[in-house]
Formats: C-alpha cells, structure tokens, sequence
C-alpha cells in the first residue's frame, strides 16, 4: 500500500496527460505540414516561373536556373522537407511567390476579419441552437416537432445558396443590410448568418435529443419537487448536460468555420484569409496556400484544447475526476 500523498500520486497522471495532448499537438501539425509539403511537390509548373510572374512571362532558361538555384529548388526533395520543418520551427513560413512578402505578414495582417466573422458565426450559431432547443424541446408534441423541424431545415442549408439568397433578398431587394461585407459591424450581419444558420441546425440537433433526456433524469425531477419552475429547471440544470455534445462539435465546428469562410468572403466580397487562399491557388502561389492551410489546423487544434477545458468546466464530474 502507498503512503504516498494523493496530490503526489496524481502528479504523475497529470504530467503524462499533458505529455501525451502535447504528443498529439505536434503529431496532427506534423501531419498537415507533410501533407501541404507533398500537395506542393505534386503541383503541376514550374514554381521559378511562377516566382517570375507566370507563364505569360517567358523567362529565359538562365533565369529560371538562378531562381531555383536561389529558392532551393533544384535541392533533393529530402533536402527541401528538411529546410522546410526548420523554417516552420522558426515560425518562417516562407516568402510569397506573387506578393514578395513574409508568408507570416500575409497571414498576420488578413487573419483579423476571418477571426472576427468565425467567432462572431460560432456564438451566433449558438444562441440560436440554445433558443430552439429551450423553447422547444421536451415540450408538448407539435411545438417539439416544430423545433426539430427548423433545426433539420438549417443543417439542410448549402451555404453557398444561402449566401446568395441572403445578398438577394435582405441586401438588394429590401436594402435592410449593406452588400458588401466590410462595412462594419452591419456588414458582418449577413456573412455572420451565412454561416451561423446551417451550423445553429447541427448543434441543435446533436443537443435536442441530450437535453430531452436530461429533463428526466432524477436531479431534474428533484428540482421541480423543490418547487423550480420549469424554466429555472431548463437553464440551470438540463442545458448543462445538454450541450456537452456540442462542445465536441464545436471544437470541428470552428475549423470548418475557417474552412467555409473562402466562400462566404468571395460572396460578400469580405478580406480575410479566405479570399487570400483564392487569389493563392489562382496563382499558384504555394507558399501562402502552406501557410494557410498549416494556421486552419494550428486554429483546428487549438480549438479541440478549448473544447476539452469547456468539458471540464461545465461537467462538475470531470473537475472532481481531474
């Protein structure tokens, strides 16, 4: 038997914890930036001609030498992949090949908006979910049904299509909102949506179903024999158990997000990265795709890391198991 303090035998488990998420961090950014590094590889050109502005360019034989000579292209492929993993160690992502700047600037200064318009869509995304799902669930049938009714008709949603009918009919035709998308806090409303909506009809269904079943569980039903109402038993105890697998959700939800904001920003003509990997993969401008690409899953894993810290925020089970 140990003798041993409980806070000394947990030390162990809490350090390989953090060993083993720290294991992981590294392995899934390792594994994007084989993957975008043998993408490049693959990719049909000549990148020196690209770096000397395209094919309607004409370079002459000595200058595509002394560029890929300069940039190490003409090195093994083994050789590149290494240079390559040291300069990601250093943060360097490389130069751009049409803009001529730090991949890392481009990044840096474009990130901002996407940022903005991903946050703002997952909270969005959120309240709706939450509003649905209190108003609706667990309650009598055809209001049950009318919740999980709208919930399918949004996760329905292509958001492209919607994109468009939003531009269409709230912008143009009932000039509610402006049409493009970088006018301020109004002009984030309608690319905010696009995303939010197909979004708010997963969450909702992924919780509709855990937040029924937490209403009959012993601690609900304790609560409304101590007298809270129905409402106090919704917001306070069922909602809580209800939205742990949205979480989960959330953590894929927000790479997605990344991912799905090429299309909302060509749409309402919004800055932001995904408008910049367009104009990348146009040109073929590998560096900046990399980059990008490596930042969606730098975000993608940062994001599942919050996940895992609202897990245990909001189920007091973990706190005590932890």
């Amino acid at each position: 038997m140990s003798l041993a303090p409980p806070a000394a035998r947990r030390a162990p488990i809490g350090v390989r914890r953090v060993l083993v998420r720290a294991a992981g961090v590294i392995g899934v950014l390792w594994g994007a930036a084989t993957l975008t590094f043998v993408a490049q590889q693959w990719m049909p050109g000549d990148p020196a001609q690209t770096i000397l502005g395209g094919a309607g360019s004409k370079p002459s034989p000595e200058q595509l030498a002394a560029v890929s000579a300069q940039y190490g292209l003409d090195d093994p492929v083994i050789v590149q992949y290494l240079r390559y993993l040291g300069g990601l160690l250093r943060g360097d992502l490389g130069t751009s090949y049409t803009l001529k700047q730090p991949v890392a600037d481009i990044i840096g200064h474009h990130v901002g908006p996407t940022l903005t318009l991903t946050v703002t869509s997952l909270v969005a995304a959120w309240v709706i979910a939450v509003t649905v799902t209190l108003l609706t669930a667990h309650r009598q049938r055809w209001l049950a049904g009318i919740g999980s009714g709208i919930e399918i008709f949004l996760a329905a949603l292509p958001q492209y299509w919607l994109g468009i009918v939003l531009l269409v009919v709230v912008a143009i035709q009932l000039r509610l909102l402006p049409v493009v998308g970088d006018d301020g806090p109004a002009g984030l409303v309608l690319p905010a949506l696009t995303l939010a909506l197909p979004l708010a009809g997963f969450l909702g269904q992924v919780t509709r179903d855990e937040f029924s079943s937490a209403m009959e569980q012993p601690f609900a039903v304790s609560a409304r024999a101590r007298g809270m109402s129905d409402w106090g038993v919704r917001w306070r105890h069922a909602l809580r158990h209800a939205i742990l697998p949205g979480l989960t959700l959330s953590g894929w939800a927000l790479g997605s997000l990344f991912s799905t904001a090429v299309i909302v920003e060509s749409v309402f003509v919004r800055p932001g990265l995904g408008r910049v990997l367009v104009d990348a993969v146009t040109s073929k401008d590998m560096p900046v795709v990399v980059g990008v690409t490596l930042f969606v899953a730098a975000v993608y894993v940062l994001a599942n890391l919050l996940v895992d810290l609202g897990f245990v925020r909001v189920d007091p089970r973990l706190r005590r198991a932890r």
